[in-house]
C-alpha cells in the first residue's frame, strides 16, 4: 500500500483530524515496504543495484512532515458573510425566534507550506484537544477568522493568528520528530530486507554450489617466490546480472583485493627504489607486475587481445575474462580519462573487475592525487564511489558503455616514481 493510498481527503475546516494516527500511518509504510520487499520479482532482485534498488524503495516508504513558511502568509481581501445572532442578548433574538442573520466579516489568512499537504489530515502523537481551523488549499493553509464587525479588532485577530500558527508548528515538530525516527528505522531495514531476500533467492537458485574454484593461498605471501602449487583464483556467479540466463563466472571480492595487494606492494618496491625503475617505460613497468602475478597465479598475461582491443594485465578462467589492468604514465587529467576509455574499450560485456595502475613521474604527488576523483566522477559511465584505500588507492563503480545495467568495479592505484 502506498502513501497516496494511505492518505484520504479529511474533515474540511479542520487540520490534524480525518485519517487517524500519524503513527498509524508510519506503521503501515513498514508493513508495506515488508509486503514490497516480498512481492518483488526474483530477477528484479538479482539483475538491479542493489543500492539504488534500496534508495528507492527508502524513498517510497519514508516520509517528511510538512514545513510551515509563515513568514510569508498574507491576507486575502475582507468578504461580507451572514452570521446567525439568534440567542445573543445584544440583539434580542431568542432562539425560539429561529435563526436571525446579519452581515459580518471574514478575514482569510494564507499560510504556504512545503510538503505532502494531505499530512495535516493525520493527527500527530501529541495534539492539542481544542484543535486548529484551516483548510489546505494547494501548498496552502488557509485560516479563516469570521466575526461581527464590533467583534473583530486588529488586536484580537493578530492574537488568534499567532495562536494558530504556533500551534500548527508545534504539532508539525511532533510529526517532524516521529518521521525521523521512523526513516532512521526504514534505511537499515530496506537494506536489511533487501539482502535477505537475495540470500534466500540466491539459496533456492542453488548458486552456492557454482560460487567458484578453491583456493589455496600460501601461508607466507609476503614475499614473490614462485609457490610449489600455483593458485587459481577464485571465482563466483555475479549476484547482479542484467539480461543474461546463464550467470558469468566473475572474479571473487576478496580475490580482487588479493591481486590488487600483490600489484600494491611491487609498487611500494618501486617507489623505495626509484633508481631501479626511472628509465622504465610503460611496457617495461607492465612486466614488473607480471612476475609476481604469475608467481601466484597461473593465468595472467600481458598485452593479450581482449575484445577489441589490447590490454596490459589480463587474468582468464575458463576462457573468460575476470580481471584486466592498464598501466600508465600520469601525463595530465586527459591521460587518465583516455585510459578510462581504453579500458572500458577492452572490457566485453562479462568483465567486471579492473584496475588503472597510475605512475607518477613528472608531476607533485599530492597535486595529481587532487586531480583523480575529478576526472573519475565526470566520466559517463561513472556511477558511484565505492570506497576509498588509504590516500593513494580509490574504487569506484562504472557501468558498461553500451548497457548501464551491466555494472564493473574499476580501481585507481597510484604511486609516485620520481625520476
Amino acid at each position: 500500500m502506498t502513501k497516496r493510498n494511505l492518505i484520504k481527503m479529511a474533515r474540511e475546516d479542520l487540520l490534524f483530524y480525518g485519517q487517524g494516527d500519524f503513527r498509524g500511518l508510519l506503521e503501515s509504510l513498514k508493513e508495506g515496504l515488508k509486503q514490497e520487499v516480498h512481492r518483488l520479482d526474483r530477477d528484479r532482485i538479482l539483475k538491479v543495484n542493489e543500492d539504488e534498488l534500496c534508495t528507492y524503495l527508502y524513498s517510497r516508504h519514508t516520509i517528511e512532515a510538512p514545513i510551515l513558511h509563515d513568514e510569508n502568509k498574507v491576507a486575502h481581501p475582507a468578504e461580507d458573510i451572514d452570521i446567525d445572532v439568534s440567542g445573543r442578548f445584544d440583539y434580542a433574538v431568542s432562539r425560539e425566534e429561529g435563526p436571525c442573520f446579519v452581515k459580518g466579516t471574514s478575514i482569510t489568512i494564507a499560510v504556504p507550506f512545503e510538503g505532502d499537504g494531505q499530512l495535516f489530515n493525520f493527527q500527530p502523537s501529541s495534539f492539542s484537544i481544542s484543535g486548529v481551523r484551516g483548510t489546505v488549499v494547494g501548498n496552502e493553509i488557509h485560516l479563516k477568522y469570521r466575526g461581527l464587525s464590533q467583534d473583530m479588532s486588529p488586536e484580537k485577530v493578530k492574537q488568534d493568528i499567532v495562536r494558530d500558527i504556533n500551534m500548527i508548528k508545534t504539532h508539525l515538530q511532533t510529526m517532524a520528530h516521529d518521521a525521523g525516527v521512523h526513516n532512521k528505522f526504514i534505511e537499515s531495514e530496506v537494506k536489511k530486507l533487501v539482502a535477505n531476500r537475495k540470500e534466500r533467492i540466491l539459496k533456492d537458485e542453488g548458486l552456492v554450489g557454482e560460487l567458484g574454484i578453491p583456493i589455496r593461498r600460501k601461508e607466507d605471501s609476503s614475499t614473490y617466490t614462485i609457490p610449489v602449487v600455483r593458485k587459481k583464483p577464485r571465482i563466483e556467479p555475479p549476484k547482479i546480472q542484467a539480461g543474461n540466463v546463464k550467470r558469468e563466472p566473475i572474479l571473487h571480492e576478496n580475490e580482487y583485493n588479493y591481486i590488487l595487494e600483490i600489484i600494491s606492494r611491487m609498487a611500494l618496491v618501486m617507489e623505495r627504489s626509484p633508481k631501479a625503475f626511472k628509465d622504465m617505460n610503460e611496457e617495461s613497468l607492465r612486466w614488473q607486475f607480471l612476475i609476481p602475478l604469475n608467481s601466484h597465479y597461473e593465468m595472467a598475461t600481458g598485452e593479450t587481445f581482449n575484445y577489441n582491443g589490447k590490454t596490459d594485465i589480463l587474468i582468464r578462467h575458463e576462457g573468460k575474462n575476470v580481471f584486466i589492468a592498464e598501466c600508465k604514465i600520469w601525463h595530465g587529467p586527459k591521460t587518465l580519462h583516455e585510459t578510462i576509455d581504453q579500458l572500458l574499450g577492452y572490457t566485453s560485456w562479462r568483465d567486471t573487475k579492473t584496475a588503472i595502475i597510475l605512475f607518477n613521474k613528472n608531476e607533485k604527488f599530492s597535486t595529481v592525487l587532487s586531480k583523480i576523483p575529478d576526472v573519475i566522477t565526470v566520466h559517463p559511465c561513472f556511477k558511484q564511489e565505492v570506497e576509498k584505500h588509504g590516500e593513494t588507492s580509490f574504487r569506484y563503480l562504472f557501468h558498461q558503455p553500451k548497457d548501464p545495467d551491466r555494472e564493473l568495479m574499476l580501481t585507481v592505484m597510484a604511486f609516485d616514481v620520481p625520476k
